[in-house]
């Protein structure tokens, strides 16, 4: 089974040993000069120059449109999956292990994360700028009704896969993207964020995270199975835990 894991990445930074991993300088197209040892995302059918707005969702893409693999996925340089809490890059997932959980799964995935005061929904609207997630809205249910129940469902959970990682079999993959990309596409022809703050630009980012899940519920003939999720640096959860706070009190500035 060939399998690559894209890592995406802004900046030099340590990566993997095991050739399960490619680094992929995500926004290449605006900064070609700053890494020559990555990957760049643009090349070949790529959304490069999109990464201000699309993040590591521009990774993604430059994956699924040129690449021929049996089975892709997504991690961040910081990010991996993992089959133990180790905080080392000698002790992510490996070739073999991805390799044997696809044998009986179609889909790897990180850990739920949970919120548990508030749902995907206010967590979104306590977080961000709220007009393009009404716009979602308004997409969803005028161009794929069919998955209005699934994406009511999920924005209504406490819990969410997020960070876009994943490790997706072609099949499901393809399906995914396709019908991911045109979601975000159509959103970003109908909102303007001209004025957002470079944070907010992110917007397409941001609104994939719950998408995932909206497909997956859509989607129950994927098996899936999740594997522990690693961050490679110190969290201060003190002031994380205070900002969530703060945005749950007051509200999106």
């Amino acid at each position: 089974m060939e399998i690559k894991v894209l890592v995406a990445a802004h900046k030099n930074y340590a990566m993997p040993k095991d050739d399960l991993y490619l680094p992929v300088f995500v926004g290449k197209a605006i900064h070609p000069d700053v890494n020559h040892s990555f990957q760049g995302d643009n090349t070949g059918d790529n959304i490069s120059a999109k990464n201000p707005y699309y993040n590591e969702l521009t990774a993604i893409y430059w994956g699924w449109k040129n690449l021929d693999l049996d089975a892709m996925g997504l991690v961040h340089y910081r990010r991996y999956l993992s089959l133990n809490h180790k905080k080392s890059l000698d002790a992510v997932l490996s070739r073999q292990q991805a390799v044997d959980l696809l044998q009986d799964h179609d889909i790897i995935l990180p850990p739920k994360r949970r919120y548990y005061i508030e749902t995907i929904e206010s967590h979104y609207r306590h977080s961000h700028e709220n007009e393009p997630l009404d716009v979602m809205t308004q997409v969803i249910a005028e161009k794929y009704p069919e998955y209005q129940a699934s994406y009511q469902k999920v924005m209504k959970r406490t819990w969410a896969h997020m960070f876009n990682m994943f490790i997706m079999k072609r099949g499901p993959l393809n399906e995914y993207c396709k019908w991911m990309f045109d979601v975000l596409s159509e959103v970003e022809k109908r909102i303007d964020i001209s004025n957002y703050s470079t944070y907010e630009k992110r917007v397409y980012g941001f609104l994939s995270e719950p998408l995932l899940d909206v497909w997956l519920d859509q989607h129950p003939e994927y098996s899936t199975t999740e594997v522990n999720y690693v961050f490679m640096e110190h969290t201060n959860w003190f002031k994380k835990g205070g900002a969530f706070l703060k945005r749950k009190i007051v509200g999106y500035k």
